[in-house]
């Protein structure tokens, strides 16, 4: 719904500001009711520039915009794998120090057999 509504946003500025600008640089005499020739001629030039000046614009904004988007598409994939090479990376290190911590110290234990002390009977 937003966006149907700044659609129509847009369009009615748009049609505001092409009627305000074509009106100020055609219509000079503002004694009679209707337009003259001269009025109307200039009014449909002005229009038809400015919808053709317009068409021309997006044409160029869709191309580039195209081209942005896939650029940053593109980023956004390189950045996510580096998020999970760092995740994968981070969760290894966490195993790893589990692993270690897990695994018990083995002391060092002297057996009477490989004493070399005499021993006392």
């Amino acid at each position: 719904m937003d966006y149907e509504l700044r659609n129509i946003k847009d369009f009615l500025q748009l049609y505001n500001k092409i009627t305000d600008m074509c009106f100020n640089s055609c219509v000079d005499n503002l004694f009679g009711r209707d337009l003259t020739r001269e009025e109307v001629s200039c009014a449909d030039n002005c229009v038809l520039k400015f919808t053709n000046v317009n068409q021309r614009l997006l044409k160029v904004y869709v191309g580039v915009q195209s081209d942005i988007n896939q650029r940053r598409l593109a980023e956004m994939e390189t950045q996510q794998a580096k998020m999970v090479a760092e995740a994968q990376q981070q969760q290894q290190q966490e195993q790893q120090a589990a692993a270690a911590a897990a695994v018990p110290a083995t002391p060092e234990v002297a057996t009477a057999s490989n004493s070399t002390e005499p021993s006392v009977a």
